[in-house]
């Protein structure tokens, strides 16, 4: 072997030795770092490792405000704290969770027996949506394994006033009844989530990225008005407790527009405070609940009987002697009336008399009216739980089916719908939509009758209210047409004798209506029932006070025939 062979050999055999020792001098380097990490610094990085953590961490969005037509709030959605614990870190025994119990006002040994419980868990909520201050508390009793968190509260500024149609929501913030129902998916915001570090108490020490941010919920403006749903609840409170009724109902809408600007009911309940809520407290009874409307549906008849061009307002009906029969059914008038022209038979509320001009127009053309007014079918509100009501359609009336159609009996509407029917009339026969969200623009509506016959009819509510049944609904100084309804309300077995509804529908101001309203009252007691008794002077206050809130210019002079002798606030 030559000399330059060897010495090729030579330094390959020194390059594999070099590399050789590298590879294992390297081996050697990682297995001792891996022995020192395991072995000896392992307790000094488990607690480092314990004091930092990167977590993912939901950001809560808030749900969207709910505001009356000028932007009152009635829903809004406050940051409150959550007490949390992780039981795999705490001690069930130690002395500190006296005080923690204390704090948040639960029962000690539950306490500490659902710490023993879920001791192999890591989340357990101890008190739910706490206020901040009581959260800080907790938290200065530094106990290992219990921390808080941000959420948020759903609170109702106006309490009972609108829990009807505002509803409420569940502790996680989801629509459990009312618009907050009706547009849960709209109001409900979209959560966020961003990567954090924190320590081992759980506090962040640093927010490291924003992986997606949250959506609040979007805001819902109502058709309410704030103002007119204060007063409005404030009287019909006030007569249900004057005449010990089970409970009354009482609509506002704008007669130009179908907006509803006051819906309340009694009873009620508090959304703030859920501790004492009542199942039947909790239907908005003015769309849920079915009544039979009475002496209300008389002018919708009579507006049928114009329509026909058969009778004229000046026409007269024989109501002698007071009763008809048909078979073994009677229906009578308060006493014999005699002759009476069409506006004295809605004035007076004559039985016979629509009877006799519903005898002759026929059923189907008072049921054809019934309907083109929206009464047997939705609003289309988009309420949670609206009744429809029930409007019959036999293949053949029978007498008797069209007189008591005529007066509002065999058929059921809610406080809505008759609300909606009265509309009509007041605004010179358009039918709008009906709405609980405020219109940004025109409401697109059609006729649905003659202005003409509107007018006729008007001016026959006129008389209720000046010289009929009707006269405690004067509003004071404003002109106002109506009419009263007093029903059997309808039990187990049927109709009920002693117990009924009292109602009145109405309009004001009548010559160009702004508002209209329906009043209804359940089963009062004091020896009072009649509709012009109890419902009507109800009408007349918070028509009265409800124009004034909207500036409406009073028509009538203090001493004029309508306002003798009735000091302001106290018509009825």
């Amino acid at each position: 072997m030559t000399w330059s062979q060897r010495l090729a050999s030579g330094l390959k055999a020194w390059r594999y030795g070099s590399v050789l020792g590298v590879f294992l001098l390297v081996v050697g380097v990682l297995g001792w770092r891996l022995v020192d990490l395991h072995v000896v610094d392992n307790e000094f990085l488990r607690k480092q490792g314990d004091v930092r953590t990167i977590r993912v961490e939901t950001i809560d969005a808030h749900r969207g405000v709910i505001t009356d037509r000028h932007g009152e709030p009635l829903a809004v959605s406050t940051p409150v704290q959550t007490i949390w614990a992780n039981p795999s870190e705490i001690d069930p025994d130690q002395d500190r969770l006296t005080h923690l119990a204390r704090l948040l006002g639960l029962n000690e040994a539950t306490l500490r027996e659902r710490l023993k419980r879920y001791a192999g868990r890591e989340f357990i909520y101890l008190r739910r949506k706490v206020q901040p201050g009581l959260a800080r508390q907790v938290t200065e009793l530094d106990i290992d394994g219990v921390y808080s968190r941000q959420e948020y509260r759903r609170y109702y500024p106006a309490s009972e006033v609108t829990a009807h149609v505002v509803g409420f929501t569940d502790i996680d913030e989801r629509g459990q009844e009312g618009m907050e129902l009706a547009y849960n998916q709209w109001l409900s915001g979209e959560p966020g989530k961003k990567r954090v570090l924190k320590d081992n108490r759980g506090r962040v020490i640093k927010d490291l990225t924003l992986i997606r941010d949250a959506r609040p919920g979007n805001g819902l403006q109502l058709s309410i008005d704030l103002r007119l749903q204060y007063l409005a609840y404030r009287e019909l409170k006030a007569v249900v407790n004057a005449h010990n009724a089970r409970g009354g109902t009482l609509v506002m809408l704008d007669s130009d527009t179908g907006e509803v600007l006051a819906m309340v009911n009694q009873g009620a309940y508090n959304p703030n405070d859920r501790n004492q809520l009542a199942a039947e407290n909790l239907r908005n009874k003015a769309i849920t609940d079915l009544f039979e409307p009475g002496s209300t549906m008389k002018p919708i008849t009579m507006a049928a009987a114009l329509e026909s061009g058969n009778y004229q307002p000046e026409t007269t009906i024989d109501t002698a002697p007071g009763f008809r029969r048909f078979g073994r059914f009677t229906i009578r008038d308060h006493r014999n009336y005699g002759v009476m022209d069409l506006t004295d038979i809605i004035a007076k509320s004559s039985n016979v008399g629509i009877s006799k001009i519903a005898t002759d127009i026929g059923g189907d053309a008072i049921r054809d009216l019934y309907s083109r007014l929206g009464l047997g079918q939705p609003t289309g509100i988009g309420f949670p739980g609206e009744a429809v009501g029930v409007l019959p359609s036999p293949p053949k009336w029978r007498p008797v089916e069209e007189a008591t159609l005529s007066y509002g009996y065999g058929m059921s509407v809610n406080a809505l719908q008759l609300a909606q029917a009265y509309m009509v009339i007041a605004n010179g026969g358009i039918r709008h939509p009906l709405s609980l969200i405020k219109l940004d623009g025109e409401p697109q509506g059609h006729r649905v009758i003659s202005e003409k016959v509107t007018h006729q009819v008007r001016n026959m509510l006129r008389e209720v209210v000046e010289n009929g049944t009707g006269k405690r609904a004067q509003p004071g100084f404003y002109s106002a047409g109506g009419k009263t309804g007093t029903v059997h309300l309808v039990g187990e077995q049927g109709y009920q004798d002693s117990e009924y509804k009292a109602i009145f529908a109405g309009m004001a101001p009548i010559e160009n209506p702004r508002i209209v309203a329906v009043v209804a009252v359940d089963a009062p007691q004091s020896g009072e029932y009649y509709g012009g008794e109890v419902a009507a002077p109800v009408f007349a206050r918070v028509m009265s006070d409800a124009l004034r809130l909207l500036n409406v210019k009073p028509e009538l002079e203090v001493g004029s025939r309508q306002t003798a002798g009735l000091p302001v606030g106290e018509r009825g």
